[in-house]
């Protein structure tokens, strides 16, 4: 079966022309001009995949992102942000809306369609049927779901994975440039930086007032599962 592809951009020439060659890469393609109108086609159809630009007109690219990764039924649909911004805090912003990946115009339809097959791949690694723990967090895989305690901890596709990464093997320091091997692939450049802004949604997601933090942050190398980390007792 083909991976469904939902491509959002406002520019008719460049929509069209990113149907075209999508499709003829292999994947089944619906577009959407406007941030509304892609919210729609994500409710009546959800896409395994979401190319969006950041510069729509009304409801932007970004807005667009956070919603879907508020609601349950979307959070978890993989998304890469396309944008004319190539700054370092234009990256940072675009990940931290949560978004898979960052893709700067102008780019190839060759890189686009690798970027998209390397994301896949990485949320589809997560469908095995078992879980993993440790203390009182829980990773199934099967549902992709995390909890903490008693409370479902909402995780988008990369923190789930970079969490159950570093789940895996508790204590142990993994340096950013692994952790981008291991979590997002050697097959796509991103910058070391991307893994601290993912880190920090994940701690975001996990850690409740008063509650202690199991990643561990290891000045000048990297970040662990903290072995020590118990439960908070209330």
């Amino acid at each position: 079966m083909r991976a469904r592809i939902l491509a959002v951009e406002d520019d008719d020439a460049l929509r069209n022309l990113l149907a075209y060659n999508l499709e003829k890469k292999g994947f089944e393609v619906r577009t959407a001009s406007d941030g509304a109108e892609a919210l729609i086609v994500v409710e009546e159809a959800p896409p395994d995949l979401i190319v969006l630009d950041w510069m729509l007109p009304e409801t932007s690219g970004l807005e667009v992102c956070r919603q879907l990764r508020n609601a349950k039924d979307t959070r978890e649909i993989p998304v890469i942000i396309l944008t004319a911004r190539g700054g370092e805090d234009d990256r940072v912003r675009g990940l931290d809306t949560g978004a898979d990946d960052y893709l700067v115009k102008p780019f190839s339809m060759a890189e686009l369609a690798s970027r998209i097959r390397a994301v896949l791949r990485r949320a589809g690694s997560n469908s095995g049927a078992d879980t993993l723990s440790f203390a009182d967090i829980t990773i199934d895989r099967t549902r992709m779901r995390v909890t903490r305690g008693s409370r479902i901890v909402p995780l988008g596709p990369t923190e789930f994975r970079l969490l159950e990464f570093l789940m895996r093997r508790p204590g142990r320091v993994y340096e950013r440039d692994q952790l981008l091997d291991q979590v997002w692939g050697t097959e796509v450049y991103v910058e070391s930086r991307t893994v601290d802004v993912h880190v920090g949604r994940l701690r975001k997601a996990l850690n409740r007032k008063g509650e202690q933090d199991p990643i561990r942050t290891v000045r000048s190398a990297g970040y662990a599962f903290d072995e020590t980390y118990e439960p908070t007792r209330t």
